[in-house]
């Protein structure tokens, strides 16, 4: 799972003993790392897999805690859960380098950092550059600050060729010899070359158009929402393009990370205010020699282990990541299983694993569920911690619901997300649902919802389309839709036509 993007196939060790006939099978079982409660729950889970050589894991160790499984509202409390708790930790004496975050997507560190760093609280990213020090977020924010900041040179030197419009090192040069000679900003001294005859006729379209487009964007910041103006101008330069047309391994975390950076501006009231953040948040990026906590990819956890391990956004489209199952099916689905294994395995004492109950998409605030690995975690190694109305929320004790036919973990208690909102906030929200043709729709009680739907009535799904209710059983609806078949679903994420 960890090497299968170096071409690594598990089938390889499937096919072991028949490619090799009287090959002796030796099962390392014992484990020096884990406690017992994380072992079996990480071997109740993989035991979810067909494609594995089964194994149970044992230890001489200790028996240890169950793992923590938590719920929350979003991913703001979510990082400000996991901040709190390793404030707790680090009280109580465990050394932050001990402390690991292990999240399945790079976008997601950035939550978790700015709380860190608003905290005062020491982390390193493995495996790759902090989410404010990523090449294309650089690149994006140079767009920003050019808009912002006309005479801002360094940015417009960054993005001028970015993504590649014809303006070379000669165009380039040429700018620079005319802004240093007449002691002005790049940008200005681009508008004076381009009435002169200096430049190559294909240049000064090219530095034209280039200019055109900062003006435009430029006279757009006060009456476009801040977020929108930057994923505007990220597709209208070309930038966007550029990360889709890349055939890189890198190329689509990249994309999520643009995404996530214009997630983030929805938070701020304005561009001026999301550019001074970025500043400080860089200036609080500065190296620290002592313990830090350890942030990285799951992909790049092989062979490391901590005495506390957290483990965020276990939710469907996350994790698994539906990229990897669109691509792949049922075998990236066991890949995705295998790597919450190593997820889990990485902890020698304490894992956590968190959901949220609201994701930012697209800017938009939709509606999540709690990843099919929550439900298939053996629930006499799970504790569960979520606050009321959230899913997995205990109640009644033991473990609620099952995993249906498609993988949505249906819990008993049902998305009764309007029961409970986060401790503090930083503003007015919208109502965190399932948006439908652009519109917020309120969240109701499941008990109000299973009494909506009836069998027969024609819905509508975000995901899945316009369907007909075949049965209902509680909060959970068997809905034959017009194009993706017969699905199980949560009543909450349909609509009545």
């Amino acid at each position: 799972s960890i090497y299968s993007w170096r071409g690594a196939e598990v089938g390889n060790i499937l096919r072991f003993e028949k490619d090799f006939p009287g090959a002796k099978v030796i099962r390392l079982e014992q484990n020096y790392r884990s406690t017992q409660a994380i072992l079996s729950a990480a071997s109740g889970l993989i035991a979810h897999n067909d494609g594995r050589l089964g194994k149970t894991l044992w230890t001489a160790g200790e028996a240890g805690d169950p793992i923590t499984l938590r719920g929350l509202w979003d991913g703001e409390e979510e990082a400000r859960f996991v901040a709190e708790e390793i404030e707790a930790l680090q009280r109580a004496g465990t050394a932050l380098d001990e402390i690991a975050i292990l999240v399945r997507a790079g976008f997601q560190t950035r939550e978790f950092e700015e709380r860190f760093i608003t905290l005062g609280i020491p982390y390193r990213v493995i495996g790759g550059p902090r989410f404010s020090e990523r090449l294309e977020i650089r690149d994006a924010m140079a767009y920003l600050r050019v808009i912002a900041q006309p005479a801002d040179d360094l940015a417009f030197e960054r993005i001028a060729n970015k993504p590649r419009r014809g303006l070379g090192d000669t165009t380039l040069r040429a700018i620079h010899h005319l802004a240093r000679g007449q002691g002005i900003p790049l940008t200005e001294a681009a508008r004076r070359l381009i009435e002169t005859d200096e430049l190559r006729p294909a240049a000064r379209r090219a530095l034209t158009g280039l200019l055109e487009d900062f003006d435009r964007w430029r006279g757009l910041v006060d009456s476009m929402p801040h977020d929108e103006l930057t994923a505007t101008m990220l597709d209208e330069s070309g930038y966007t393009e550029m990360w889709q047309n890349d055939k890189s391994p890198d190329a689509p975390g990249r994309l999520e990370n643009l995404k996530e950076l214009v997630n983030a501006m929805a938070e701020f009231e304005n561009l001026a205010g999301f550019l001074e953040h970025v500043s400080l948040v860089m200036e609080g990026t500065e190296g620290s020699d002592g313990p830090m906590v350890n942030v990285m990819t799951m992909h790049g956890a092989k062979g490391l282990e901590f005495e506390t391990v957290f483990l965020p956004g276990w939710e469907e489209g996350l994790f698994p990541h539906q990229r990897a199952l669109d691509e792949g099916g049922l075998s990236a689905l066991e890949e995705e299983r295998r790597l919450a294994y190593v997820g889990l395995t990485r902890a020698k004492k304490r894992a956590v694993v968190s959901f949220v109950a609201n994701r930012r998409i697209h800017n938009l605030w939709q509606s999540s569920i709690p990843s099919r690995f929550v439900d298939e975690l053996p629930a006499d190694h799970v504790e569960r911690e979520s606050a009321p109305g959230i899913y997995g929320a205990t109640g009644t004790g033991g473990r609620q619901g099952g995993v249906s036919e498609e993988g949505i973990a249906p819990y008993a208690a049902g998305p009764r997300l309007g029961a409970w909102r986060p401790r503090s906030a930083s503003g007015p929200r919208r109502t965190a649902a399932p948006f439908i043709e652009g519109q917020v729709r309120e969240v109701e009680t499941s008990a109000e919802a299973g009494a909506r739907f009836k069998p027969g009535m024609r819905i509508f799904h975000q995901k899945f389309g316009y369907g007909r209710i075949k049965t209902v059983e509680g909060t959970r609806l068997e809905i034959d839709f017009e194009k993706a078949g017969t699905k199980k679903v949560i009543d909450s994420f349909v609509e009545k036509v």
